[in-house]
């Protein structure tokens, strides 16, 4: 019989939790349609029953009615988005995850400070976009060492770095240490900035790997935080790592000679999915379950202050996060 080593802590963080709530709460209080910008959370079976609730997903708010009522997702978004917002007399709800917007913070103060700032993320991403628009005159977005060579900048004892929030700890610390190199008054963050979910998440990744033949992390492909959790496992000690969206992609090749699987699921995954996989699993023969557990998440965040103020004045509960398993 086979083992599921599970991860702990897995699935969910505050800011994806917040950002879910946000919508539901949103869709219970005012009704449905609420329109969201992109995709709340990066998760294809999460934004699918939202959407199946009422919400609306769109690309860029020119496809909002004026007037209308738009939540930000969970990663954030520039000024000049803002600025579309109110030209268009959006109702806006932030569902920008706290840690971003600790991240947005540090943009202006090094910009105002006369700060070229290179942003350790990948170039497309939502949450980079949202960032980089805080002070894009300023900013330099590199994805991995190999692009450190090619950063020019006005001033080379003036520089700091920040990152992106779900990026593999380990590879930005490389691309720090090559920046250092490179400009050697280089200027750190005041705070991490690689979100404690993330390193949570990747730290149990670790130890499941060393004990694991092979690693499954449910995640949807857009997921930063879930995909740098396959590379985690194969950097660690699995001799194979696979991203799922479900349970019914697991296929049985990859269970052939295994004795032990290690399981986990991206910062944006619902607890259902990994009790699916689990149940998957267990039809293989992976019936016994141990939880490793590597960190513990404590963080909550309160739901966005304009609905707080909605669902009080309607004399609805303001529900304490997170709640969910």
């Amino acid at each position: 019989m086979g083992r599921v080593l599970l991860a702990a802590p897995r699935g969910y963080c505050a800011g994806v939790d917040r950002a879910v709530e946000t919508v539901e709460r949103a869709l219970s209080l005012y009704g449905p349609p609420i329109y969201v910008r992109r995709e709340i959370v990066h998760n294809k079976h999460v934004v699918g029953r939202l959407a199946a609730l009422g919400a609306v997903f769109v690309a860029e708010l020119d496809q909002v009615p004026p007037g209308a009522r738009v939540v930000f997702s969970a990663h954030g978004v520039s000024p000049a988005v803002r600025a579309q917002a109110e030209a268009r007399s959006l109702r806006v709800i932030d569902a920008t995850c706290p840690l971003v917007t600790k991240v947005h913070r540090e943009v202006g103060k090094l910009a105002g400070r006369g700060y070229s700032i290179v942003l350790i993320g990948h170039q497309g991403h939502e949450e980079v976009e949202g960032t980089a628009g805080e002070a894009p005159e300023a900013i330099r977005v590199v994805d991995s060492p190999a692009d450190v060579d090619a950063v020019a900048v006005p001033d080379p004892a003036k520089v700091a770095w920040l990152s992106q929030t779900t990026l593999s700890v380990d590879e930005t610390l490389a691309t720090v240490a090559r920046l250092r190199r490179r400009f050697a008054q280089l200027t750190d963050p005041p705070s991490d900035d690689i979100c404690y979910a993330t390193q949570n998440r990747q730290g149990a990744v670790k130890q499941l790997a060393r004990r694991s033949d092979l690693v499954i992390v449910v995640g949807s492909a857009n997921s930063s935080n879930s995909v740098r959790l396959v590379e985690v496992a194969l950097q660690h000690g699995a001799r194979a790592a696979y991203r799922v969206d479900s349970a019914a992609e697991i296929e049985a090749d990859w269970l052939a000679g295994a004795d032990t699987v290690g399981l986990t699921s991206g910062a944006s995954v619902p607890e259902e999915l990994v009790e699916q996989a689990l149940a998957e699993l267990a039809k293989f023969g992976f019936d016994q379950r141990e939880e490793v557990a590597a960190a513990s998440d404590a963080l909550a965040f309160a739901l966005p202050r304009e609905l707080r103020q909605d669902l009080a004045a309607a004399g609805r509960p303001i529900p304490r996060l997170p709640h969910r398993p």
